[in-house]
């Protein structure tokens, strides 16, 4: 008996999983708002140079004046034509503004008046986030290979604690950078730890529309409720201090959680992999013979204790992967993918300034698609499978992508209400891509590297995504080339894709040994006949009913009247 099989003997869709469901959707909250925290905190509104002649004018009067200026955020005037003629520059450097705030937020730019040449200091501090997240996701990755998920969970949300609250007091470049580098290990690192405890303890078919659902959902209640809780204190000191302390709240899951059995297993620690299950059994209040615990415990001996043993007492090693052919060539394939997807993921979801609207309300707009995207995600998941999932939606999210940057090359003539349905469309689709491929990928690693694989590609992802900014600068020398390039890199991770096997309604693979077999002789489009065929055998069930079974079923209806 296998561990899916005993698993579905103590509950695979009952009270457990809707608990573990119910903490992660809490985690998505609190993570969106972890992770999105960093925009919202450095938002740059409207501004210009003060000067005191401006002191009672509209922002509508002063606007007007420094039109006329090639930077008029920058611009210092020495004096100022009362009559609306011609206003003197002054060759001294601005050192005051005037703000007009975004429903009166008062962002850490605008405090501490790091803008125009001094525009660069949270540009630093963003970058020390993504350098934190690397290394996090690498540290805690490793971790959760070799303490535990849950253990590893907790200590990333610690550093996300820590490094937002400690924001809270920063004043100067350094600390600030010290501080984001500090809140950037736990990004990542603090959701897909618990993702895949809820793939190693649930169905597939809950696995596909609950999980992605529940994701979909509460990570738009985060990011509404992070722009929205900002523009309520009014502050982004407060802002930060709000948002952090539920990090803190994420140690309870140590008590609520039972850690991952199938780790467990691979770690060579079956009594303990026996006392999770029988746990998850109680709760799910599901009666387990111990003759079917027995048989489980007789399949691991068998199987994984031996390799276990082999395997430096317990412990899979990482590079493994890249010892046999098949196994080798899929973790390339898996790099590649998060290269590409996740720098187009974070410059098409970070892009909300500059579209004509209030970047709050674009944040709130762009969370809006996250529960329809999720929901479907998961549908088409179950339906037609990872891999038809994840190529058409790179397919079709690059076709967006490319359309909305074509009507950004029209300058001030663009339509600002195609442009916005256009971003938002392609936040659609690439939140369906990168859940997709995300899953997809997670499925693929065996659980004893799962931990570390994970984070490995996750990591060769956000290192990626440095090259985010520089793809959106190539605008200035050639308008259409952001698009062009998000379409090209979204054509080619669908191209990768094809290249990977189907994991639906497939055993995913515990051991190196098992995920070196896994998707033997498929190819590429194999997963097409699949779908015809399941398709031609739902139609066959329903049209196949023989008259003697017919008769059975028009008399036991009878019998019951």
């Amino acid at each position: 008996m296998d561990f899916e099989e005993i698993l579905a003997k103590c509950g695979n869709s009952s009270r457990y999983q809707f608990l573990l469901l119910a903490l992660y959707g809490y985690l998505m909250v609190v993570i969106s708002m972890h992770y999105f925290s960093q925009n919202v905190i450095s938002f740059v509104p409207d501004h210009w140079c003060y000067h005191k002649q401006l002191a009672n004018r509209s922002f509508a009067e002063i606007e007007e004046i420094y039109s006329r200026f090639e930077y008029p955020s920058c611009t210092r005037l020495e004096t100022i034509d009362q009559n609306g003629g011609n206003h003197t520059v002054s060759s001294e450097r601005c050192n005051k503004w005037i703000y007009k705030y975004d429903f009166g937020y008062q962002s850490m730019n605008t405090e501490l008046n790091w803008v125009c040449d001094d525009a660069y200091k949270p540009r630093v501090g963003q970058s020390l986030f993504f350098v934190g997240s690397v290394c996090g996701t690498l540290i805690f990755g490793l971790l959760g290979d070799r303490i535990g998920r849950i253990k590893a969970l907790i200590l990333a949300n610690w550093c996300g604690f820590l490094g937002d609250f400690s924001t809270i007091f920063s004043r100067s470049l350094v600390s600030f950078s010290i501080c984001r580098f500090i809140s950037g290990l736990a990004a990542d690192a603090n959701s897909y730890l618990m993702y895949i405890l809820i793939l190693e303890y649930v169905s597939p078919s809950l696995r596909n529309v609950g999980l992605n659902t529940v994701l979909g959902c509460f990570y738009c209640l985060g990011l509404i409720g992070a722009c929205w809780l900002a523009v309520w204190v009014g502050h982004w000191r407060i802002f930060l201090a709000c948002s952090s302390v539920p990090l803190l709240l994420v140690t309870l899951y140590y008590f609520l959680v039972q850690e991952s059995a199938q780790w467990l297993v691979t770690r060579g620690d079956i009594d303990g992999a026996l006392q999770r299950l029988q746990r998850v059994a109680k709760i799910n209040r599901r009666q387990v013979a111990d003759d079917d615990f027995k048989a489980f415990r007789s399949y691991c001996e068998e199987h994984y204790r031996k390799e276990a043993k082999e395997a430096d007492r317990t412990e899979a090693k990482l590079t493994d992967m890249l010892k046999t052919p098949r196994m080798r060539s899929t973790a390339f394939k898996l790099l590649l993918i998060f290269i590409i997807i996740v720098p187009c993921y974070n410059t098409i979801a970070r892009n909300v300034e500059g579209l004509g609207i209030s970047p709050f309300i674009m944040f709130s707009l762009n969370a809006l698609t996250l529960p329809p995207s999720g929901y479907l995600q998961g549908l088409l998941q179950d339906r037609i499978g990872r891999k038809a999932t994840a190529v058409s939606w790179m397919t079709i999210t690059g076709l967006f992508a490319a359309a909305a940057g074509l009507v950004i090359s029209q300058g001030s003539n663009r339509n600002v209400i195609l442009l916005v349905g256009l971003t938002l469309a392609a936040r659609f689709g690439v939140s369906i891509a990168d859940g997709a491929s995300s899953q997809f990928s997670t499925e693929l690693i065996p659980t004893c590297v799962r931990g570390r694989g994970v984070a490995v590609v996750h990591v060769a992802g956000f290192a990626a995504s440095f090259l985010s900014p520089y793809i959106l600068h190539l605008g200035t020398y050639f308008k259409p080339a952001p698009s062009i390039i998000l379409g090209l890199l979204f054509l080619s991770g669908a191209y990768v894709c094809l290249l990977l096997p189907e994991t639906r309604n497939k055993k995913l693979p515990m051991s190196l040994a098992e995920g070196e077999e896994f998707g033997k002789g498929e190819g590429i489009f194999d997963f097409l006949s699949h779908l015809r065929r399941a398709e031609s055998t739902e139609v066959t069930v329903e049209m196949t009913t023989k008259p003697e079974e017919e008769e059975d079923i028009l008399m036991s209806k009878a019998a019951k009247q």
